[in-house]
């Protein structure tokens, strides 16, 4: 009987100290009955699931750096920010950028594989190089945080930004590997108090990672707003506007252009958890899901990865239960 009891104990105390999944930045995708989630790490880190909640570490995506990583972003260290993943015309095409904090010395890349399967004998990343670059003091934009959406008539559009003067949207061309030509650009986003010049300074204007999902009529743009990487000063937070067109422009539910600041909150922190943001959204086995980071207070700060369960109300807003930060946990399983 006392043996029953400690290793109940045990099993208890192992439950209790599980290691959960750190990622900043997640994004996800599901090939088969396995889910994958990829994140800003070196080469970009990713995790295969079969539950969405014990995850198995992958390895990065690149063993080497870009090649055309260090000429768009020569303080580049091996750290890919913020990848967004997607399945085109029988190929995952994964988006990725290379920058420096706080400049835009940046460069969105994109790489294409027939597979997530790292066991898969088709599995071989193909990087296509850099869709999209951006320059001190030419640009007033940054080339980060790269979001792909399709607009329902063959085509599709990049969003983007950090900081500066907000967040684009850009057309991309048919291989889904750079512009379009002629080029065609919105500014869907944006915080700044008058025109912008370009300028080495990312200013004071808080906003980045833009993330378009589709549901019925609408495109709903999720942003960031406020300053992540900064433990329990941290103040990113998620917000949403929406459109009928994919170009905007994107309103909130107050009626406020996100061009002026607009933006509803989705979710902002708590005393538990601090920094959410930088989500994307899905539609997976017939249910909405957010996936984001989030710092936990009674961990110093680690960010850890979030998927909660997205639910609509009579106006068609999305929103989701601040209960579920501490109600989903994940578990990251050995390295194989």
């Amino acid at each position: 009987m006392k043996s029953a009891i400690f290793a109940l104990g045990l099993a208890a105390l192992s439950a209790c100290s599980a290691k959960e999944v750190s990622v900043h930045d997640p994004v996800m995708a599901k090939e088969g009955d396995t889910w994958y989630v990829f994140s800003t790490g070196p080469g970009i880190t990713f995790y295969s699931s079969k539950n969405m909640k014990d995850w198995t570490p992958e390895g990065p995506v690149f063993k080497e750096q870009p090649v055309w990583a260090k000429r768009a972003a020569p303080t580049f260290d091996g750290h890919i920010w913020a990848p967004d993943v997607h399945f085109h015309n029988g190929k995952y095409y994964l988006y990725y950028s290379v920058s420096g904090f706080g400049k835009n010395t940046s460069g969105i890349g994109v790489t294409v594989n027939k597979t997530l399967n790292p066991r898969s004998p088709d599995y071989r990343w193909e990087d296509k190089g850099m869709v999209l670059q951006s320059v001190p003091l030419r640009d007033d934009w940054n080339a980060i945080d790269p979001n792909i959406v399709e607009d329902g008539k063959g085509g599709a559009w990049m969003a983007f930004g950090s900081f500066w003067s907000g967040l684009k949207l850009v057309r991309l061309n048919a291989d889904w590997t750079g512009l379009a030509e002629p080029q065609e650009w919105h500014a869907i986003a944006s915080r700044s108090r008058g025109p912008s010049v370009a300028d080495k300074s990312a200013g004071p204007d808080e906003i980045e990672a833009p993330f378009i999902f589709r549901k019925g009529e609408y495109y709903y743009l999720f942003a960031s707003f406020g300053l992540c990487c900064r433990k329990g000063d941290s103040t990113y937070h998620v917000v949403v506007g929406r459109s009928k067109d994919v170009t905007g422009p994107y309103v909130d539910k107050n009626g406020v252009d996100m061009m002026k600041g607009g933006g509803s909150t989705v979710i902002a922190g708590d005393k538990d958890w601090k920094g959410l943001g930088h989500n994307s959204a899905y539609t997976m086995d017939g249910k909405d899901y957010m996936v984001l980071h989030a710092y936990e207070t009674a961990d110093n700060y680690l960010q850890k990865l979030k998927i909660m369960e997205m639910k609509w109300d009579a106006s068609g807003w999305p929103s989701v239960d601040q209960a579920d930060l501490n109600r989903y946990r994940s578990t990251q399983l050995p390295t194989p």
